[in-house]
């Protein structure tokens, strides 16, 4: 006679809220240190747009690193590419920039938006072909093939668009701040918070939801099985690393409009600051990517006003606390 089976609950692993608790943990430590409320205020809407912006130029390499295994250091050539991509669409369209219209002014930025995409999109998937496909799996030559891709890239921008500085001026409407009290809240930064928001929701419900994000993270953990059920698992990593690029060239739009400037350098510069953001969410990870971006613009605010000369090593300091308290960062994917 076979015993009496009984049936097991098991568990589901709950939601870690931690690391998602330090963002406004830091905004209220470091509250009473600044001193005015409206001080304060202004430094952390400013901090969060910052974060954002970076949020969105990093999604691109969490998504291919995260997804396809490759360390892609010539990430910051779309950036790049997408600002001056920017600043030729939205030369060309001075009337709507300049007009004292808000539906005009977004008309003109988003425009920009979507032409700097399609352009970092199609150079991604050349990019992917020429330089990336023939060193998938080998990380040493994959760090040194696109670096030097991204000095050709460099150098191809200052071939087209010149060595020099280019401005990259708000449009009519965007430009001042908006008065709360004695806190100014700059209207670019409000813009930033909501593009950055919408394309948090936007990854998260894709990778999620559907059925091409099931099949992406299906692939990364036994691409032959996936292969076996007739689906072509190259085609969904191509579309992942072009995605990647677009939504760099997206945040090399923000990034030059918030710097009101751009240089063929800026993709390099920003290259240092995404990766200290990866390793932070923990490599490959949206959600982690979205808080450590937060966490660092917030700290280089709240340091740059408090103590100016530490600014420069705030990113650095964090990632260092938070690798000592979370080796794989805040929220490593080997833990979902």
């Amino acid at each position: 006679m076979s015993e009496p089976t009984h049936d097991v609950a098991i568990p589901k692993a709950s939601f870690d809220w931690l690391p998602l608790a330090l963002v406004p943990l830091l905004a209220l430590a470091l509250l009473p240190f600044v001193g005015a409320p409206s001080t304060w205020l202004t430094l952390t809407v400013a901090g969060l747009a910052m974060g954002l912006i970076i949020f969105v130029i990093a999604s691109g390499l969490t998504l291919v690193f995260g997804l396809m295994d490759v360390l892609n250091f010539g990430h910051g050539v779309f950036i790049a590419l997408g600002a001056f991509v920017a600043t030729s669409v939205l030369g060309g369209m001075s009337a709507w920039m300049g007009a004292p219209s808000l539906l005009l002014n977004l008309g003109a930025i988003f425009v920009a938006m979507l032409v700097a995409m399609s352009v970092a999109a199609a150079v991604g998937l050349a990019f992917e072909r020429v330089l990336v496909r023939p060193v998938y799996g080998q990380h040493l030559k994959q760090i040194l093939i696109t670096m030097g891709g991204m000095i050709i890239g460099e150098e191809l921008i200052k071939v087209i668009w010149g060595p020099q500085q280019i401005a990259l001026p708000l449009p009519e409407t965007l430009r001042g701040a908006f008065l709360w009290g004695d806190a100014a809240v700059e209207k670019y930064r409000v813009l930033a918070v909501a593009i950055g928001l919408v394309v948090l929701g936007v990854m998260l419900y894709t990778l999620n939801r559907t059925k091409i994000g099931l099949l992406v993270r299906a692939g990364v953990q036994d691409r032959e099985m996936v292969e076996s059920l007739g689906y072509r698992i190259r085609r969904l990593f191509i579309g992942v690393f072009v995605t990647g690029s677009a939504l760099a060239g997206l945040g090399g739009v923000m990034w030059g409009l918030y710097q009101q400037n751009v240089t063929p350098q800026m993709g390099a510069q920003v290259n240092v600051l995404i990766f200290i953001v990866i390793i932070i969410g923990g490599l490959g990870s949206t959600l982690g990517c979205f808080v450590g971006a937060l966490l660092v613009g917030l700290l280089a605010n709240y340091t740059g006003f408090l103590v100016p000369k530490l600014a420069l090593f705030s990113n650095i300091a964090l990632m260092v606390a938070v690798l000592l308290w979370r080796p794989q960062g805040l929220y490593p994917v080997t833990s979902r």
